[in-house]
């Protein structure tokens, strides 16, 4: 196989068909497309050019499974779709690129970062950036009700957790107690009345500086993704969104979720990786796929930060794969 072939490996694809499908188109005829997943039934193997269904990321032995799927494909990239994966390929950065093979992922402390909502919650307080309310003292946290600080309803939810998974909303001292009597690693977020965004963003590999940010209101979500959205644009927004990534040093592809309450924004959470709404970036022209690629070429992209459409709507519906 030619060494400059631009072959990319999507580890745990699931259902992200479409993510497979733009990096396919991307890479056209210059390089392949490979998924893989622990699971034959995972659907977005089926649009790559070649699959592999691979032990469970915990079981022993999967990073050499991994690897050896990079060496046996000449692998230029590699990118995870899942939360845990993320750290995985951060830790091993170094295994990868030693086999030239580029991780598609932030370094490994940022990316703990994102995965720990009390952590992230500290370092934006502490860098000045405004942001949700959140307690892992619940002590702390009825001194403030009594104080006026904050008040119910609040939501509470695992400090590392992803897809919304076990987030309650709850009204009263009497719930809260509940809940942190019966679950360990617990915090208590302020409940944001208000409008929620999302934000794509792609940092370049070479010039660390991110180079696309597409900003859309959520209309609904389903599962902690991103159902029905509307593209949208603000400077003041968009020049908050560098920064902040700016100040944290993310690397390639990140997903930021804000809240808009009177006039003011609050960063929220990051997730480091295609986010479940990317398709409307891309639908907008917000290339990302593209983006990876011409880094991987060698090549610093060019900034096109708000450049794309206002107003665009997404609209997401279930497809079916018949084997």
């Amino acid at each position: 196989m030619m060494s400059d072939d631009l072959n990319i490996l999507v580890l745990s694809c699931g259902t992200r068909n479409k993510i497979v499908q733009y990096f396919k188109k991307e890479v056209g005829n210059y390089g392949r497309v490979i998924a893989t997943d622990c699971s034959e039934l995972a659907p977005a193997l089926y649009d790559a050019d070649e699959h592999y269904i691979v032990p469970k990321m915990t079981e022993e032995g999967y990073l050499d499974t991994i690897l050896n799927i990079c060496r046996a494909n000449d692998i230029k990239a590699v990118l995870s779709l899942i939360d845990p994966e993320l750290t995985f390929l951060a830790q091993n950065k170094e295994s990868f690129l030693n086999i030239g093979t580029t991780p598609i992922v932030s370094d490994y402390k940022v990316v703990e970062m994102c995965f720990d909502k009390y952590k992230m919650y500290e370092f934006l307080v502490q860098n000045g950036f405004k942001t949700v309310k959140s307690y892992v003292d619940k002590e702390q946290f009825y001194s403030d009700v009594e104080a006026g600080y904050i008040n119910y309803p609040v939501f509470i939810k695992p400090v590392k957790g992803s897809a919304s998974i076990n987030i309650s909303k709850v009204t009263s001292k009497e719930e809260v107690e509940l809940l942190f009597s019966r679950f360990d690693n617990l915090m208590i977020q302020e409940f944001m009345d208000g409008i929620e965004y999302g934000a794509d963003v792609y940092i370049d590999l070479f010039s660390n500086e991110p180079v696309s940010i597409f900003i859309k209101e959520k209309l609904k979500m389903k599962a902690g993704e991103t159902d029905k959205s509307v593209s949208f644009k603000d400077e003041k927004l968009s020049k908050l969104i560098e920064s902040f990534v700016k100040t944290v040093g993310f690397k390639g592809v990140i997903d930021i979720d804000i809240f808009e309450v009177d006039g003011e924004y609050y960063i929220s959470e990051v997730n480091p990786r295609f986010g479940g709404g990317y398709p409307h970036a891309y639908a907008a022209g917000i290339n990302v796929p593209n983006m990876v690629i011409n880094n991987l070429k060698g090549n610093i992209n060019e900034n096109i930060i708000g450049d794309y459409v206002e107003g665009i709507y997404m609209l997401k519906y279930n497809e079916v794969v018949i084997k």
